[in-house]
């Protein structure tokens, strides 16, 4: 896809999100098979279910606006990511090491969603898609509050 207007940088960022999503969906279940504190399967457990519902919210926004649609292409920075968790995985052995790693690795992919869905938003804005807006911060909120539970899971281990 070419880039040449903001309208055009927001489908492309959009459609990296939802692969970005789709690949979360994939990773979390072995995330969770792969912790053994039982917080940890817990938060990853109800990051999976939000994950569900925030695809839900990027096909609601695609419907919303007819200018809008997700194109197909896979987000490699994702990619890295969930790769870089499976090594971890394959590298420790189940217990509180592997769990600190689980949740760097899921920090990591929280801080691409948070700095995706910020972009998202400004691009939103400047395109006045109150729609759009509005979902996507709802998307931004959750990404935020899973990022804050991830940090007191690891405060706490």
């Amino acid at each position: 896809m070419k880039v040449k207007t903001l309208l055009d940088l927001f489908i492309h960022d959009l459609s990296d999100v939802y692969s970005a999503e789709k690949q979360i969906t994939r990773a979390l279940p072995k995330m969770i098979r792969a912790a053994s504190e039982p917080e940890l399967k817990e938060a990853f457990q109800q990051h999976l279910e939000e994950t569900q519902g925030q695809i839900e919210r990027l096909d609601q926004l695609v419907d919303a606006h007819d200018d809008v649609r997700i194109i197909r292409m896979k987000c490699h920075a994702l990619e890295g990511l969930v790769e870089e968790a499976q090594e971890l995985i394959e590298a420790t052995e189940s217990g509180p090491v592997r769990d600190a790693g689980l949740i760097g690795a899921a920090q990591k992919v929280e801080h691409y969603e948070i700095s995706t869905y910020g972009t998202l938003i400004a691009l939103a804005i400047k395109l006045q898609l109150s729609e759009a807006e509005s979902l996507l911060k709802a998307t931004l909120d959750e990404e935020k509050e899973t990022d804050h539970k991830l940090t007191a899971i690891a405060e706490r281990q």
